[in-house]
């Protein structure tokens, strides 16, 4: 079995240097990269010469029971404590690959991250409606920076702790009543903007990676 891993490693390797179109990388900053994965294992990422952080997006991908342990290989040589893997899954992620990482046991450094299906319940399971996944996971394919698809309503005030303390210290203004409700002023409102495409994986997962970062622990 360790043969074929390595076969099919090497036959990765060789793919990535003549650039496989399955593979989307960007740098998501402060040392941590993301990798989409669409077909197992030929879009496995060759290991950097300084092991780091990475969200290995496998949301989507295709591969068997080959796939599966070449993905376990490359968990057990790429995944540490101090270079932790976040593995972005969905329902709609290979089933040879589910069944693996939910018989899989704990390992330091790996995380998984997703919507859970009736197949596997990720470590962090979100509650997010399937299409909109979908639609954030093609986003990044059409055009859309990263910044944009984690970006929650950049233009709204933030509600931090400090802000509600604000709100709750503060009086409110007294009402003229001469001025009236306002009830019979007609509203000339302008529409409400929809709200932006976030990508909520993927989002979570670089919240996580800024809180270890913040907390001294990669």
């Amino acid at each position: 079995m360790r043969i074929l891993v390595a076969f099919f490693l090497t036959c990765a390797a060789l793919m990535a240097g003549t650039g496989s179109d399955g593979r989307l990388s960007r740098d998501l900053g402060q040392g941590l990269m993301y990798v989409r994965v669409r077909t197992l294992p030929a879009d496995l990422p060759l290991a950097p010469p300084k092991p780091a952080p990475i969200v290995l997006d496998l949301r989507y991908t295709q591969g068997g029971d080959e796939a599966a342990a070449a993905l376990q290989e490359w968990i057990g040589f790429r995944a540490t404590a101090r270079t932790p893997v976040f593995l972005l899954v969905n329902g709609s992620t290979a089933p040879a690959v589910l069944e693996y990482l939910d018989h899989a046991p704990p390992h330091a450094g790996l995380l998984t991250i997703g919507l859970a299906s009736s197949r596997f319940v990720p470590d962090l399971a979100l509650a997010i409606e399937p299409a909109t996944d979908r639609a954030a996971y093609d986003a990044l394919d059409h055009g859309a920076t990263v910044e944009s698809l984690i970006t929650d309503q950049p233009d709204k005030p933030r509600h931090d702790e400090a802000e509600v303390v604000r709100q709750h210290t503060i009086a409110p203004e007294s009402v003229d009543e001469s001025e009236g409700d306002g009830s019979d002023t007609p509203d000339t409102a302008a529409p409400v903007a929809p709200a932006p495409l976030i990508d909520t994986v993927l989002q979570r997962a670089i919240h996580l990676h800024r809180a270890l970062l913040a907390l001294k622990r990669i």
